[in-house]
């Protein structure tokens, strides 16, 4: 054939562009049936199975019909069920009636009913990812305005990580032998742990005594009024989890810290760069003042330049955008815990980020959004979030200063949604701010002697604790590093508690 009718040749039809979505009929043929004629097999797969997880449409409403049977504690049967199924629907030459009579002839056991369940949920998972696919795709193509590209990566890694979070067959009831097998392991690993905690380690064992460590999926709620020092506070927890991490190697090959963790921490208020150097003060005992004025001798740069090659090998990631949503928080926290590990995330402050942006929602609804959001990514992802928050100016206005429950801003739902309520308080801060004018005011001395009393010390109020009890901790606070540590001599009490 010349090339002039091998161009006009007839073309071969190609194959369907087309694939039939993940599925398996037989099994949901098999389950229904086991389900008609026993309907034990229903409570092997109702803790994970439901309807919209098969396939078939007809299968769906029988699954639906046999549960809403079943749950009332009537017996689900073809005779039941039939009434409440469209009589005029046929599956090839049967009726529905009949269609249902075979699924509970042909039905064996029910042995197999919790495997078939299982195979019918991966296959509902399969389509699912495919769905979450497709829509990756058409939205990309069609480019709303109200959905920007880096708004569709966050709502696919939502999406995605919650299709992995429930796609799991882990859920219900675990019987007391299993939770005393747990609680037995994690006392295990709190003796194998320095400083035999339970949780991870703040790097302030006074602070540690009291509270056993950082407990995973808590939330933490670190407040204080401006100027007392939360944002040291927690620059030092964050530096001392991170320095102290030390991997251990799972079976499975995965890494997992034995002492320590690794960090994230949003700095919503400062740049990293100011974050850096507050930390580099703090570990170098080079005042941080000094450090931004280049006022340092050359042995001070030297520790300078020798920390900084320790920074660069420790856990400790920061993120500095301001203004950020819970779902970008959120996005951003599982991308860094799929990529890198986490075992501590801390936010700073809470005041400083965005709601859902739903319209007609106040400032204390989206707070009340926000802390919600917060302690959930905390169960999701299974590791302590401490996040600092303001509080009111009611404090201000009190003859003592020391801050209560009631002064945290904005929400009450701060409150209620905290595991753990912390308060930062230097009486210091405010004892200096009534130096009299006149040292030679028979005041000064008074002053004088108050001020004795109070320095360099800080008071972490322990408000409110869901596993442990409530009371002050007493640390010393070095202002010129913003350092936060345990008293040298932990017997050592200034001024009696008010």
């Amino acid at each position: 054939m010349n090339d002039a009718a091998r161009k006009i040749a007839p073309i071969k039809p190609a194959e369907p562009l087309y694939r039939e979505a993940p599925n398996n009929i037989e099994a949901e043929q098999a389950l229904l049936g086991a389900i008609l004629v026993n309907n034990d097999a229903y409570y092997r797969v109702s803790d994970f199975l439901k309807a919209e997880h098969l396939y078939e449409p007809l299968h769906r409403k029988i699954f639906e019909v046999a549960s809403e049977i079943i749950r009332m504690g009537k017996t689900a049967n073809p005779v039941t069920i039939k009434t409440f199924l469209p009589s005029e629907e046929k599956v090839g030459d049967l009726t529905v009636a009949q269609y249902l009579a075979r699924l509970a002839s042909e039905a064996v056991t029910i042995i197999n009913a919790e495997d078939y369940g299982r195979a019918i949920y991966d296959l509902a998972l399969r389509r699912a990812l495919i769905t979450i696919g497709e829509d990756v795709v058409n939205i990309a193509y069609d480019a709303p305005l109200d959905m920007p590209p880096q708004a569709q990566i966050e709502d696919t890694e939502r999406r995605l990580f919650a299709l992995a979070e429930n796609g799991r067959y882990d859920g219900g009831f675990q019987s007391f032998n299993d939770a005393v097998a747990l609680a037995v392991d994690m006392a295990g690993a709190a003796f194998e742990r320095d400083g035999n905690l339970s949780g991870i380690s703040t790097g302030i064992m006074s602070l540690d005594s009291k509270m056993g460590g950082l407990q995973r999926s808590d939330l933490i709620i670190l407040a204080g009024r401006p100027g007392m020092g939360k944002t040291s506070l927690a620059t030092n927890i964050a530096w001392n989890i991170a320095a102290a991490y030390e991997p251990e190697i799972m079976p499975d090959g995965s890494f997992k810290a034995k002492n320590g963790g690794v960090v994230g921490f949003y700095s919503l208020e400062m740049s990293s760069e100011q974050l850096a150097t507050r930390i580099m003060s703090e570990q170098t005992e080079v005042s941080s003042s000094k450090i931004r004025r280049g006022d340092i001798t050359e042995h001070e740069f030297e520790k300078l330049v020798g920390f900084s090659q320790t920074m660069q090998k420790v856990p400790l990631f920061i993120d500095q955008t301001g203004g950020i949503s819970i779902a970008q928080l959120a996005a951003r926290a599982r991308r860094l815990k799929r990529q890198r590990g986490l075992d501590c995330l801390v936010v700073d402050y809470v005041q400083l980020m965005t709601g859902t942006g739903k319209a007609g929602e106040n400032r204390v609804q989206e707070i009340t959004a926000i802390t919600t959001g917060l302690k959930a990514l905390g169960k999701e992802l299974n590791v302590p979030i401490i996040a600092l928050s303001q509080l009111s100016r009611q404090v201000e206005s009190r003859d003592d200063k020391r801050p209560q429950l009631s002064d945290l801003r904005e929400s009450g739902s701060i409150e209620q949604d905290a595991d753990v309520v912390l308060f930062v308080f230097r009486e210091e801060y405010y004892v200096k701010n009534m130096e009299p004018r006149d040292p030679a005011d028979p005041k000064y001395a008074e002053w004088e002697a108050q001020m004795e009393k109070v320095k360099g010390t800080a008071d972490v109020i322990i408000a409110k604790q869901r596993h442990g009890p409530t009371g002050t901790v007493k640390l010393a606070f070095q202002a010129e590093f913003t350092r936060f540590a345990d008293l040298a001599d932990p017997t050592f009490i200034q001024y009696e508690e008010p």
